[in-house]
């Protein structure tokens, strides 16, 4: 550590400590004896008599800003996808577009719905979409399926982990029957091992139809787990559902390389005049940025490149009701800018782990569905669609920052938009 950041280190220190001695800091983190603190009572009701017990037990009034009347007669609908409840938490929703999308499943314009507190957002993937419009949409398409459990196992020797792998290797058919016990959405399509000393991980990939799938990969892994136990020729020291490998809910070099969740993969061309229009930039300024920005990346070891996925995922899925904290590995992905011989704007985005659903999870929440709804892709047989859409909103979304910071208008626009004004 040079001696500046072992300065600033100090101060820092000092600041945190409060002129105070370091003994006395130190006697006030132990753990404080005596009772614990009484727990709340645990439980999935959301009956309305229950939730109200739980305020009285917070010694409070219910809150209205979080149980409101609507909250109140609609409580029904969240049973199933919380516990403990107390209410609802209102995100504003913005709508940007329409989209128009040429994809292999999303076929025309869709209104697209972002649940953000961050202003600036709506209006710069409304820009980005605006432009992709002008151009004649964006094209879009799903490339691959795959949501992964990865079960580990723990032997005694590598030895033991080598006749297990010669073992399991050959139970693919048994695996596949076991696992479709669990659910008629889901297909268990292959397996992969990985053997590191004396543990074997199986990488369970599921098919998963029309819902994200993470319960459902979890359930049907469970069974494969205790069919394995039960049929396994080789003793099991232990084993668990879940050893981590699967990339789940953490970005990694397997979502990035790989699939998790749907691949998919949109792009437009873009005529420089409209480039100019509406980025107020040229289409070879957006190209050397991109690669400013794709060096920076580089430099600072991000998985993959591009501008901010996590904006727009965080907020589609806010919207229509997906496993938020998927965003972790679903921002993995690439934003390609590139100059074509007429001197237009190629811009792609792929996303290699978008973990998106059109039924389960919370897409049935009440204003959740209701968005997909407007988007005309609630239910079964539509998340393909909905994934292209959300690509292609990404696209946009990416056009649009790297347009604002190409022209040198980023700050500018959050400073009109991203501010409170009095």
């Amino acid at each position: 550590m040079d001696s500046g950041k072992q300065g600033l280190t100090r101060d820092y220190v000092r600041e945190l400590l409060g002129g105070r001695d370091p003994e006395e800091v130190a006697e006030q983190l132990l753990p404080h004896g005596g009772d614990a603190p009484r727990s709340f009572w645990p439980s999935a009701s959301t009956d309305p008599s229950r939730v109200e017990r739980l305020w009285k037990r917070l010694g409070a009034t219910s809150n209205p800003a979080l149980w409101d009347s609507w909250t109140q007669a609609n409580a029904g609908a969240f049973a199933g996808n919380i516990e403990n409840f107390i209410g609802t938490t209102k995100i504003p929703t913005g709508i940007a577009g329409p989209l128009r999308v040429n994809g292999l499943h999303a076929q025309g314009e869709y209104p697209i719905p972002l649940a953000t507190s961050e202003a600036a957002l709506v209006a710069s993937y409304h820009r980005g979409i605006c432009l992709l419009n002008a151009a004649g949409g964006c094209s879009a398409m799903v490339v691959y399926e795959s949501v992964a459990r990865a079960p580990a196992f723990l032997f005694d020797t590598i030895g033991d982990a080598g006749r297990f792998l010669v073992w399991v290797t050959e139970q693919l058919e048994a695996l596949k029957r076991v696992a479709g016990t669990t659910t008629s959405h889901g297909e268990l399509r292959d397996v992969a091992v990985t053997v590191e000393g004396n543990h074997v991980y199986l990488s369970l990939e599921f098919f998963t139809g029309d819902a994200s799938g993470q319960n459902m990969v979890t359930i049907a892994a469970e069974a494969v787990c205790a069919f394995i136990d039960q049929e396994s020729p080789v003793p099991i020291r232990a084993m668990y559902v879940e050893g981590n490998l699967s990339g789940d809910k953490k970005a990694s070099a397997k979502a990035f390389t790989d699939t998790r969740g749907k691949k998919v993969t949109a792009e437009a061309v873009l005529p420089s005049a409209l480039v100019e229009k509406f980025l107020h930039c040229s289409a070879q300024a957006m190209t050397e940025y991109w690669r400013v920005s794709a060096v920076g990346g580089v430099l600072s070891g991000t998985l993959g490149v591009q501008g901010h996925f996590a904006n727009g995922l965080a907020a589609f899925y806010l919207a229509t009701g997906q496993d938020v904290a998927c965003v972790a590995e679903s921002a993995v992905g690439v934003t390609r800018f590139e100059l074509t011989e007429g001197g237009d704007l190629y811009a792609s985005v792929t996303l290699p782990a978008l973990m998106i659903g059109s039924v389960g999870g919370g897409t049935g929440l009440p204003s959740q569905r209701a968005a997909l709804e407007l988007l005309g892709l609630s239910g079964t047989g539509k998340a393909r669609a909905l994934a292209e859409v959300c690509c292609g909103t990404l696209l946009g979304g990416e056009l649009s920052i790297i347009g604002a910071l190409a022209a040198g208008e980023f700050t500018r626009a959050h400073q009109k938009l991203a501010r409170k004004h009095s």
